[in-house]
């Protein structure tokens, strides 16, 4: 009975031996200065820098991804939680799985094929493009423009809102922002506009209630140009 009681050690002795290395995976990285790269297919908690991008790898899973100055980018089949910058885009490849919500204030947002969003998607000023995605909660923007590509689904609405007098002072495009719901797109919520669009929506499309805007229906593959 003696000799076989170091047996009964292996497992203990082989779960503290891939404790730090499982640890290591997981960690948190925070940094002031300099980009963020999570490698494909690892597991991480969160991701924080001031002054850099975040980028992560296919297949890896980030508990949170936050940046103030730089880009973020997803790669294809990633799963992450809450997406945030202040000055920067945010682009998700095919497939990526988001628990949480995606943030911007300068910098647009794309969200590619088979792509989920748990919970909101924001900018201030940039562009919003979903390719056959799911949005789990509000799109919320004030400036730029937004398609809701062919067979999207957003399960709240879509809300504009009204820019402020110092917007107005530094905005030099003069187009309002141009709004496409595309063919077999459904937004179940309202859509509510404090501002000027230009709104489009296909025939196939659904949407709930309208406020604010007129809707120029379409049956093409693509919406009419100015």
């Amino acid at each position: 009975m003696t000799a076989r009681k170091p047996l009964r050690l292996v497992p203990l002795a082989l779960a503290l031996a891939l404790a730090p290395a499982a640890a290591f995976a997981q960690q948190n990285i925070d940094k002031v200065n300099g980009s963020i790269t999570a490698e494909a297919g690892q597991t991480y908690g969160t991701l924080e820098t001031v002054n850099g991008s975040i980028r992560i790898g296919d297949n890896a899973q980030v508990a949170d991804a936050e940046t103030v100055n730089g880009s973020i980018k997803v790669g294809a089949s990633a799963r992450t939680g809450d997406l945030e910058t202040v000055n920067g885009a945010i682009r998700l490849e095919e497939r990526v799985q988001v628990q949480g919500g995606v943030s911007t204030v300068n910098g647009g947002i794309f969200i590619g094929l088979g792509g989920n969003v748990g919970d909101d998607v924001e900018t201030v000023n940039g562009s919003i493009g979903l390719v056959d995605a799911d949005v789990g909660g509000d799109i919320e923007t004030v400036s730029g423009d937004l398609t809701v590509g062919a067979g999207s689904h957003v399960r709240g609405g879509i809300h504009y809102e009204k820019p402020s007098p110092q917007w107005f002072r530094i905005n030099k495009n003069g187009r309002p922002p141009r709004v496409v719901i595309g063919p077999d797109a459904v937004v179940e919520g309202p859509l509510v506009f404090e501002r000027e669009v230009l709104l489009y929506i296909h025939d196939t499309a659904r949407t709930g209630a309208i406020t604010g805007a007129t809707a120029v229906r379409y049956s093409g593959d693509t919406a009419p140009t100015e």
